[in-house]
């Protein structure tokens, strides 16, 4: 508590953020939210309905994933010719679509996370050209997993600090967790999963690393890595020390960040909760109770906000002050938000420990660009933003 309040008293002295009184901000929640001195820049515009964003090592272009199947580089502002286009293949109705993009640290592939036509969650894998070109002929489906409705698909992309790349699952939905998937070790829904996606030595599109979880479990899952997650539609690696942090989407009354500290193991094995509780409030009776890591941070649906779009913690240099705080958006109220990472598990964070950066609309994604400054996208009128000191 000390700790957080010293940052920021710290934001108000150097003129970054405003205290609650600041006149120019009449406006500040009623909740005691304050208004962060940042703005967004706008990057890029004209991408339709932009979901994720990605960057190769060594290549000036950002690569933008687009809800209806196509992936745009993006150059000096400027966006050009699809790169991969998949608009014949996804279903991009409700919570479907090209939802997840990522390229692989050291190798020339890219993989993708969309939902086929038939609703199943498919990612595939991608020869990617020095061009930047993605090679459709020689693509190869990795991972495949039906679902049951049209929403809390998940669909997030990253490769961890240890190589190996996780995807995130939604319960499938529909609402209220209807078959308790989500805490069930033996299905992959409601879970992040952890693979080496190139071909198993056995045969198999991918791999399961030995040191997962699961791995030897009876009736378990060994691609699952944590779980008990309801729509974690966006998560991401601190870069600093590869903490693992997680924008989890609620039910009908709380919203959740989670995260799960390196130190303690990444999230392995981690069980988030859900269906047995809605951020901190108990929610299934019929679903255990025990063993649970409460998120570091919940909100309740109103002003704040109602569908949480997860990000990532600033580590760049554009704005130090700003250094250390998880950046996330909403995509309800259109805000972006910054919340202090050092916060721990069941910790409570009040009102004033969490500022509002900026009033965009409809927040998709906040991604870490190559540069390590934050871009944010702006899914209703299709921009990418970066976030620069005011």
């Amino acid at each position: 508590m000390r700790g957080r309040r010293s940052s920021a008293a710290l934001l108000i002295a150097a003129g970054l953020l405003a205290p609650a009184c600041a006149p120019d901000h009449s406006d500040s929640l009623a909740d005691g939210l304050t208004e962060y001195r940042v703005r967004l820049d706008v990057v890029a515009s004209g991408i339709e309905q932009p979901t994720d964003l990605a960057w190769r090592t060594g290549d000036p272009r950002l690569y933008v994933a687009s809800k209806t199947g196509v992936v745009v580089p993006v150059t000096d502002g400027e966006v050009g010719t699809p790169v991969l286009d998949l608009t014949g293949e996804v279903s991009s109705g409700n919570e479907q679509g090209l939802l997840g993009l990522v390229f692989h640290p050291s190798q020339p592939y890219a993989y993708v996370d969309y939902t086929a036509v038939d609703g199943t969650t498919i990612v595939a894998e991608y020869p990617v050209g020095g061009d930047g070109r993605f090679d459709v002929a020689a693509a190869r489906t990795v991972l495949t997993v039906p679902q049951p409705y049209e929403w809390h698909n998940g669909g997030d992309l990253a490769f961890g600090p240890d190589g190996r790349l996780y995807i995130s699952l939604g319960d499938g939905g529909a609402a209220n967790d209807p078959n308790r998937r989500a805490l069930d070790t033996g299905d992959l829904l409601g879970k992040i999963l952890r693979i080496d996606p190139r071909p198993a030595s056995d045969g198999g599109s991918y791999a399961i690393p030995d040191d997962n979880p699961f791995v030897g479990v009876e009736g378990a899952r060994g691609e699952i890595w944590a779980y008990g997650l309801r729509n974690p539609w966006r998560f991401n690696f601190d870069p600093a020390n590869g903490d693992l942090w997680i924008g989890d989407v609620g039910q009908d009354v709380w919203e959740e960040v989670d995260v799960a500290r390196a130190a303690d193991g990444g999230g392995r094995g981690v069980n988030f909760g859900w269906s047995a509780f809605e951020g901190t409030h108990r929610f299934h009776d019929d679903q255990p109770a025990d063993g649970v890591t409460m998120p570091v941070y919940e909100y309740e649906h109103g002003d704040v906000g109602c569908s949480v779009a997860g990000g990532t913690v600033y580590r760049g240099d554009a704005v130090p002050l700003m250094a250390g705080w998880y950046v996330f958006g909403d995509w309800c109220a259109g805000r972006v938000y910054a919340l202090p990472a050092t916060t721990e598990p069941g910790d409570v964070i009040p009102a004033g420990g969490v500022v509002t950066l900026a009033r965009p609309g409809p927040v998709s994604a906040v991604v870490a660009g190559p540069d390590g400054e934050l871009l944010v996208l702006g899914f209703a009128d299709g921009t990418v933003m970066r976030i620069v000191p005011a």
